[in-house]
C-alpha cells in the first residue's frame, strides 16, 4: 500500500513527503515539474507525471496500490488567477476532477486536499473559524471552495472520504535543512525579505502603512510548514481511524505583521538592508489570522514552531544553503 502525494515536488507536498517517511509509509511523489523541484523528492518513488492528462493517472494507479492521496497539484498565484482564470479553473478543477474519477475507478476512497484561507475572502471578523461565510474574491479561491463542495457531493453520492485543510500563510523551511522553499516567482513575504537581507534584491517594499493594526502594516497568520505536514498526517489518521471526513482550518491564530516580519529577519540575520514604504495594494485586508481551535480539539494538532523568530531562523538555514 502507497501514498500518492500529487504536487509532492513542491514546497509543501516534499515537506509532507519526508514526514510520511519517517513514520514508514511507502510514498509515490506524482509531479510535472512547472514549479516542483525533482530535488526536493528525497524519499518515495518519483513519477513524472501531470492531472491533465488521465493516462498518466492511471498509470501510477496501474503501477502502485494507491490507499490514499495527498492532493497540492495547485496553481496558486492570486494576481495570476485574476488575469488568466482559464488557466486556474483547468488546472485546478478539470485536473482534480481527472484525478477523483481515476481513484473512483480504483476504489480509492481517501483524499486530502490543500485548501486555502483565500475561500474566506474578506472576512468580517478575526480569527476566522471554519463556519464563516466563505466568498472568495479571487479565482484562485473560488477554484478551491469550488473543490471543497465537489468533495461533499462525492463523498454523498460515491463514499468519498476527505479531509479539507485550510492553509493560512505557510512559512519557514525543514528544520533539519534537507528541503526548503524555492518559487519562480518568489511572492511570499519571508524569502523576499530574506533575499533583502542576503543582498539579492535591492529593498523590500511595504505595501500599506496605514492599516488599522498596530503599527500600520497587514497582519498575516504564518504557520511553519513543519506544523502544516505534521497536520496533514493526522488528516490522513483520522481517516484512517474511521472518523468523518471534515474542514479545518491551519494556522497559529495569532497574527504577525509585515514590520514584525522584517524586524524578525534583521533579528535573526544580524543584517540591516533597505525598507521601502510603498501605497496600499488592492484588496489587501488589513488583519486575517485564523482559529485552529477545531483542528486542535478534534485531529489533535499542536503547532510545534509558532514564533516567528523560529520560523524565520529556518528559513533563513535553508535560504544560505539552499540547493535548488
Amino acid at each position: 500500500m502507497a501514498i500518492l502525494i500529487c504536487g509532492g515536488a513542491g514546497y509543501i507536498g516534499s515537506h509532507i513527503n519526508k514526514q510520511l517517511n519517517k513514520e514508514g509509509y511507502d510514498t509515490v511523489v506524482f509531479d510535472n515539474l512547472v514549479y516542483g523541484h525533482r530535488e526536493a523528492v528525497k524519499w518515495g518513488t518519483f513519477v513524472n507525471g501531470d492531472l491533465a492528462n488521465v493516462s498518466d493517472i492511471e498509470k501510477v494507479f496501474a503501477d502502485y496500490k494507491i490507499d490514499a492521496v495527498f492532493h497540492f497539484a495547485a496553481y496558486a498565484y492570486v494576481g495570476e488567477s485574476v488575469t488568466e482564470p482559464e488557466k486556474y479553473y483547468y488546472n485546478n478543477v478539470v485536473n482534480t476532477l481527472n484525478l477523483l474519477k481515476v481513484m473512483k475507478e480504483h476504489g480509492c476512497k481517501r483524499i486530502i486536499f490543500s485548501s486555502t484561507c483565500a475561500t474566506y475572502g474578506e472576512p468580517k471578523k478575526v480569527p476566522i473559524t471554519e463556519d464563516m461565510p466563505q466568498n472568495p474574491i479571487n479565482p484562485y479561491g473560488a477554484t478551491k471552495l469550488m473543490m471543497e463542495r465537489i468533495f461533499k457531493d462525492y463523498h454523498k453520492a460515491y463514499g468519498l472520504e476527505f479531509v479539507v485543510l485550510r492553509y493560512f500563510n505557510a512559512a519557514g523551511c525543514d528544520p533539519d535543512g534537507d528541503i526548503g522553499e524555492s518559487h519562480d516567482p518568489e511572492t511570499h513575504i519571508i524569502p523576499l525579505v530574506l533575499d533583502a537581507a542576503g543582498g539579492n534584491r535591492p529593498d523590500i517594499k511595504v505595501f500599506g502603512t496605514d492599516y488599522d493594526t498596530p503599527d500600520g502594516s497587514c497582519i498575516r497568520d504564518y504557520i511553519h510548514v513543519s506544523d502544516l505536514a505534521s497536520a496533514h498526517l493526522l488528516a490522513l489518521h483520522h481517516l484512517e481511524n474511521g472518523r468523518e471526513s471534515d474542514f479545518f482550518n491551519l494556522g497559529n491564530a495569532k497574527g504577525t505583521s509585515v514590520l514584525e516580519v522584517i524586524d524578525s529577519v534583521k533579528r535573526v540575520t544580524g543584517r540591516s538592508f533597505n525598507v521601502v514604504y510603498a501605497d496600499r495594494r488592492p484588496g489587501d485586508p488589513a488583519k486575517l489570522v485564523g482559529s485552529c481551535d477545531k483542528a486542535m480539539k478534534v485531529l489533535g494538532w499542536q503547532p510545534q514552531y509558532a514564533d516567528i523568530d523560529i520560523i524565520v531562523s529556518h528559513a533563513w538555514n535553508w535560504h544560505e544553503h539552499a540547493k535548488y
